[in-house]
């Protein structure tokens, strides 16, 4: 819980009552490999704190998964659209490696925004954060040949390489896993 505490504290610092109010109601779990945190058609009804581990996030297109997202320790992670909305998710967030994560409901999360001001502030970091990151994946990912994404996810998610097996990120670039391979050794 810490770890989330000093993350949270390193946007803006909350006060002890915030704290006080998060630590009794800030939830624990553990997920273990290809365990699933969401499965799509379900609800996003919580917003995790990657402790430790790397999830991925997918939808199916047919009979293939194509991934969306990866997120690892430090990192907060939802089905952005399910969760704000309510509604059921297009994707799935699978443990790509044991996980341990603190989550707190939607209801739980609106509480704090409308009880502790300042919180509102560390939501709005964290949107803005994560609006520009998705902007430059989209943009990196979607506007590039397959030789530029490979180079991209070298430059800026190298870590990525040596902890997701190759089919996600051949996924996750759009190429098929063949090729991803004679990406690599170009």
């Amino acid at each position: 819980m810490q770890t989330l505490f000093d993350f949270l504290n390193s946007v803006n610092p909350m006060s002890d009552e915030l704290q006080t109010h998060l630590a009794r109601i800030l939830k624990h779990r553990t997920f273990s490999k290809r365990e699933t945190l969401l499965k799509a058609g379900h609800i996003s009804r919580d917003i995790y704190f990657i402790e430790s581990g790397l999830l991925r996030c997918y939808y199916n297109k047919g009979i293939q998964e194509v991934c969306t997202w990866f997120m690892k320790e430090g990192d907060v992670i939802i089905s952005v659209e399910s969760f704000y909305s309510q509604q059921p998710s297009e994707e799935t967030i699978q443990a790509i490696t044991p996980c341990v994560v603190w989550y707190i409901s939607h209801n739980e999360l609106s509480y704090i925004y409308r009880n502790f001001p300042e919180f509102n502030f560390v939501g709005r970091v964290l949107t803005e954060k994560y609006y520009v990151l998705l902007r430059k994946e989209l943009k990196g990912l979607r506007m590039q040949s397959a030789k530029e994404r490979y180079d991209w996810l070298m430059e800026y998610h190298s870590e990525l390489a040596l902890r997701v097996p190759s089919k996600y990120l051949a996924s996750w670039l759009g190429v098929g896993e063949p090729y991803f391979s004679t990406l690599k050794s170009l």
